[in-house]
């Protein structure tokens, strides 16, 4: 550290390391004062007063220190050089000098101006070694050593350097080819993961060019996220990066190949001045969609954020280590650490007056610390103010929305399909044993590469039996075949499409199913079970991202006002973010002031669908893989949001047992049995078992409905017209007669009893092609929508428990881990040291700078959705004979039917800054629910909820606090309309609307005048667009064809003024009273939460099967936005401010 630089000239590192111990430099406190002041300011800290008045000031006999600028015009006249040399200038000792380019580049370096201090840094095109040799031929003091530029343009030198300085560094190896035999190289390459040197790196990695002037970083990804490549590069106009479908490392050239970081989408940029002075920026990565985001100036926006203490010591290090006084390195933020991925050496920050009047400071100090003694320059070394705390303050009477949190249900999906079959082949046993299947009796083979083997195995045997049919292949030929088509679809596998579980059975299987015939052998077999379909549809993709776009509106500022009204300084209110709905949450996430963490199950569909919905909170473009990948944490290692299927517990067992004795009965139900089936009165069941009347009865007609179904498809296979017709998401009349035509036969046993088990299945089906395959105008598709539905609205709930002990005992067994990880969210989240916190002295038109909101999102299946509500349902949170509001949400609940696709339960926390912090009235919890997607004949029955009601929005008649607001409060909602009657409004598919057009009328159902626990209630709408505030219905366009996206329902408010004393103690309660469910959260606990190192998605783990019941989800068949919304309130009432109805989506992973 106090070594002086490579040439004779004492460097500054020597003299400034010796004369003071490390202090970080932070510039003036006020930063507000305008340039002149800047100036003056400058002047008189820098030198002592006495001096400037007794001096024959500018004489001269005085002898001047000339400051040398030595690089490519293009930086030396760039804004920032200008406007730090403009600010050097006022030191009255220093004069400044730049090298003309000519000069550098023509000139002998004998002829190059002389100077005392030289700054002088390479990029293109310049001639480092002349600099070089000036260096040695002058020997002026080098604030940037030139030797170690040459070290900078490799990245492998560079790692090498950091690596030797002890600095955190991706895990990383390094592939050099010789270019004229590039295949003679140490590159194993595979599917999922590249090997090099025998090192492994498993997709997702980074691929890096070792000339660290080459930008084309390509990052790679796992097939299981769709794979591909983000291939990234220099900016250009508003891009910096693009996704490609290419999957294999590219083949010649030298690499650096080195472990992908799960940042959350952000990078940090730090800029150091010496060893004490580092300022940092937070751009969105350019991995993410590649779009760059820019301000009205076209500048990129980036917002000045804090470094943690372990950072600071980093720059010090990075800065000391390559010896550049003037620094830029890259900080990825990725599990609780940071770890630097690149030194860019020289560089400046772009557009902040505060950075560039600390810069000029520092230099000048530097320069005059090093040269004014030898000089005899009288001058006195300032004192430096240590880095103040800055304590954001709030006034008035608003509540700050902390915290977050939701459960989501994944979005619409195809049917989920499955065949088991016993098999004995030596092959199989072989595959069972090579992944490691003997160990736990169990394997799970999602992988491409394992599905071809299994794929193989059975085109095999199918050769074989068609040559000899009377060899010793016991293996089903009906079986094999279904095996082989349904691994033969698409063309080619994905990981997220289809699996194969084999289980080991001692004895062959037990009893004969529905589906078996009795095993003709003794001794050891294979249960093959294979699974298929489930995957996420075009129309959940659009669902996931609507619901992100109305899911901003509950951040403060969430709606859209005109430009007029935004009154904020900052560059981005006129930028992309400007002047449309959500952009409260936008501001805030795009200034780091919001720490966003996304979780979803391992099941492709639940990936796919928190991807499509941070694509719309967020305002991303492009794919979803770079999303997921960045975005979204894999939490199925621990049970937080997977279910193991495999194992139910007793109690849901026995519950399985009664459900499917009571729906065998063949009589209507008497009395008795609405009190066995529907003990705690539930209205839903009760008009469920009104409709069915005898369930056997019933159970017949939906078989004789589906024989009639199959029938009709087989005619239309044989009727040349339209036997290649393509149905929706490419599925085929052929395939979707193979769905029905295995429910047909599993639904009735053999005994003429029924399968109760199948009716999820029946109900997913026909909702399904109900809903996307409508235009094939099949009869009586809507009579056994109505008896499917009816019955699987008493099998799916009731799956869940039948009376209050059990329903809350199955929850337990589900959703306990989930309920202590809620528990830690709600926790004081304002000194967590992980996230990115805006810098609040360089933060620019930020008007709270300290404010910070969390969200947390837990994208599940059905199971994790019905666990939770029945956690909150009977768990004891309220006494509904006590407390109205509890009284009229429990009403409410127990009158929907189905949670649907996209169903939500929405937690938000607020902080009343005026209470004592230790006061019950300091922190305030609601709780709010929407049971998701609109199915197809909803209109006439629909649960009427009372709205959304922010409790803040009941303080109308207090002041915005502005510190917390940001003056986004000033947003005017797009005006009000009086209508009397709800008004039908179908609209064209997402799918073809532009971003910035989806603006939310506010309707009123009451006048204004007329409120209810003081606020208004009003229905919201979206309008095509934002110009146009009338409302014009359109023709609701399908897409791929001919299917609608249905809309969701907004969010209802079941409790808004809980605190978070009652909440905290009610989890606690619950949690603690499942005993074996503690244990196993406390272990999931430990390996998730402790140290914020959740796993990326892509890093490795064992997956987890999901819930069983998972089946029962419901088709929807109207466009979207389609119909009445329940009312939902929207105030002006400060951080909870404008709300509209905000779908969720929640992805459920079929198991």
């Amino acid at each position: 550290m106090s070594e002086p630089c490579d040439g004779p000239a004492p460097g500054a590192w020597e003299g400034r390391s010796v004369r003071n111990a490390p202090l970080f430099v932070v510039g003036s406190e006020d930063d507000e004062q305008d340039m002149g002041q800047v100036e003056t300011g400058m002047r008189n800290e820098m030198f002592r007063e006495e001096e400037m008045e007794d001096d024959e000031d500018g004489s001269p006999s005085e002898r001047q220190i000339v400051v040398g600028i030595c690089a490519m015009m293009k930086k030396s006249k760039s804004k920032p050089m200008t406007q730090i040399l403009e600010r050097l200038c006022k030191f009255d000792y220093i004069d400044m000098v730049i090298f003309p380019e000519e000069v550098i580049l023509e000139e002998p370096v004998e002829k190059w101006p002389l100077c005392d201090c030289l700054i002088s840094f390479h990029s293109k095109g310049f001639p480092l070694d002349k600099a070089v040799e000036y260096a040695k031929l002058r020997n002026p003091l080098l604030i940037n050593d030139l030797n170690m530029q040459y070290f900078i343009q490799d990245r492998r030198e560079v790692y090498r350097i950091l690596r030797e300085e002890g600095i955190d560094l991706p895990r990383y190896a390094v592939l050099n080819r010789d270019p004229d035999n590039p295949e003679e190289c140490n590159l194993v390459e595979a599917e999922d993961h590249v090997e090099v040197n025998g090192e492994v790196f498993p997709k997702p990695f980074v691929e890096k060019p070792v000339c660290a002037e080459d930008h084309n970083v390509y990052i790679y990804y796992p097939t299981s996220a769709g794979g591909g490549s983000q291939r990234l590069f220099r900016k250009i106009g508003s891009r910096s990066s693009v996704y490609s479908p290419e999957s294999c490392v590219r083949k010649t050239g030298s690499y650096i190949y080195e472990e992908f970081m799960p940042t959350d989408g952000t990078d940090v940029k730090v800029y150091t001045v010496g060893p004490d002075y580092a300022h940092a920026e937070a751009r969105k990565s350019p991995a993410l969609d590649g779009k760059v985001e820019r301000d009205s100036e076209g500048k990129e926006i980036r917002y000045p954020v804090m470094l943690t203490a372990m950072e600071k010591l980093v720059a010090r290090k990075v800065c000391l280590a390559f010896k550049q006084t003037v620094c830029g390195f890259d900080l990825l933020r990725a599990n609780g650490h940071s770890f630097v991925c690149d030194v860019n050496g020289f560089s400046f920050v772009k557009n902040s007056m505060k950075y560039y009047d600390d810069c000029a400071k520092v230099l000048g100090n530097m320069v005059m610390r090093e040269l004014a003694p030898q000089f005899h320059i009288p001058w006195s070394i300032p004192m430096e103010a240590e880095d103040i705390p800055i304590v954001p303050t709030t006034s008035g009477t608003m509540m700050e929305l902390r915290c977050v949190i939701a459960i989501i249900r994944h979005g619409d999906r195809t049917p989920k399909q499955k065949m088991k079959m016993e098999v004995r082949h030596p092959l199989f046993f072989d595959l069972f044993e090579k992944h490691g299947g003997y160990k736990s009796g169990k394997l799970k083979l999602k992988k491409p590469k394992q599905l071809q083997e299994v794929l193989d195995i059975a085109r095999l045997l199918l050769a074989e039996l068609g040559q000899h049919n009377d060899c010793e292949i016991e293996e089903k030929k009906s079986k094999l075949e279904q095996l082989k088509t349904v691994l033969e679809m698409y063309g080619h596998f994905s990981g997220i499409n289809r699996k194969v579980q084999l289980t080991y059975l001692r004895n062959g299987q037990p009893k004969a199913s529905s589906e078996e015939e009795d095993s003709k052998r003794e001794g050891p077999s294979l249960l093959l079970v294979l699974k298929w379909g489930g995957e996420l549809t075009p129309a959940g993709r659009v669902q996931a991202e609507e619901l992100g776009r109305a899911f901003r509106c509950m951040y403060p500022g969430g709606q859209a006002g005109n430009r007029g009204s935004l009154g904020c300084e900052s560059p981005i209110d006129f930028g992309d973010y400007a002047g449309f709905p959500g952009c409260g949450l936008l501001r805030l996430h795009s200034t780091y002031r919001h720490d966003l963490k996304i979780y979803a199950s391992d099941e492709g569909r639940v990936q796919m669908t928190a991807a499509a919905f941070a694509k719309g909170l967020l305002a991303l473009e492009g794919e979803l893989t770079p999303i997921l990948v960045q975005m979204v944490k894999s939490a199925n290692m621990n049970g937080l949001l997977d279910s193991d299927s495999d194992s139910l517990t007793d109690c849901q067992q026995k519950v399985k047992a009664r459900l499917h004795e009571s729906m065998q009965k063949d009589q209507n139900f008497a009395a008795e049995a609405y009190e066995k089936l529907a003990p705690t009165g539930s209205p839903s069941l009760v008009n469920s078992m009104k409709i069915i009347q005898n369930p056997v009865n019933t159970c017949d007609k939906v078989y004789t409905l589906i024989q009639s179904l199959t029938k009709q498809i087989r005619k239309r296979l044989e009727d040349p017209k339209s036997a290649d017709l393509q149905l929706y998401h490419s599925e085929t009349l052929e395939l979707m007669l193979q769905r029905w035509s295995k429910l047909e036969r599993d639904f009735r046993t053999k005994n003429g009893r029924y399968d109760i088990s199948k009716i999820p299945d029946i109900y997913d089906c026909i909702k399904y092609d109900s809903q996307h395959n409508a235009s094939l105008g099949l009869e009586d598709t809507l009579e056994l929508f109505r008896l499917s539905r009816a019955l699987a609205d008493i099998v799916i709930p009731q799956e869940y428990g039948i009376s209050k002990a059990e329903k809350l005992d199955i929850a337990q067994a589900y959703c306990v881990p989930l309920m202590k990880k809620i528990q830690l969210d709600m926790q004081r989240t304002h000194e967590d040291e992980a996230v990115n916190k805006l810098h609040p002295l360089y933060s620019r038109g930020v008007m709270s700078p300290g404010r910070h909101v969390r969200t947390r999102l837990y994208f599940t299946s059905e199971s994790h959705v019905h666990s939770l509500l029945s956690v909150f349902r009977y768990g004891g949170l309220l006494n509904e004979e006590k407390d109205q509001q509890w009284k009229q949400a429990m009403d409410y609940l127990s009158a929907v039917t189905e949670l649907n696709y996209m169903t939500q339960i929405v937690i938000m926390l607020y902080e009343d800054n005026n209470k004592d912090p230790s006061s019950e009235e300091r922190f305030h919890v609601e709780l709010h629910f929407s049971p998701g997607v609109k199915g197809c004949d909803d209109e006439e029955n629909v649960p009427l909820g009372f709205g959304f009601r922010p409790a803040s929005s009941e303080n109308q008649d207090k002041q915005p606090n502005q510190g917390s607001l940001e003056d986004l409060s000033q947003d005017q909602p797009d005006q009000a309309v009086l209508i009397s009657e709800p008004i039908n409004i179908q609209r064209r598919s997402p799918m073809i609307r532009n971003r910035k057009t989806g603006s939310m009328e506010v309707l009123s159902e009451t006048p204004p005048d007329v409120t209810s626990r003081g606020c208004t209630f009003h229905r919201l709408l979206p309008s095509c667009s934002h110009q146009s505030p009338e409302i014009k219905p359109t023709i609701g366009l399908g897409f791929e064809g001919c299917s609608m996206v249905p809309s969701i329902y907004p969010l209802e408010t079941l409790h808004n003024s809980l605190s978070l004393k009652q909440v905290d103690e009610f989890l606690n309660t619950v949690c603690e009273s499942s005993s074996e469910a503690h244990a196993k959260t406390m272990k999931a606990l430990s390996s998730l939460f402790d140290s914020q190192s959740q796993t990326s998605l892509y890093s490795p783990q064992q997956p987890l099967s999901s819930s069983g019941s998972e089946t029962s989800l419901r088709p929807h068949s109207q466009p979207l936005w389609h119909g009445s919304i329940p009312s939902s309130t929207v105030s002006s009432a400060g951080p909870s401010s404008p709300v509209t109805e905000s779908s969720g989506l929640n992805f459920s992973f079929s198991e």
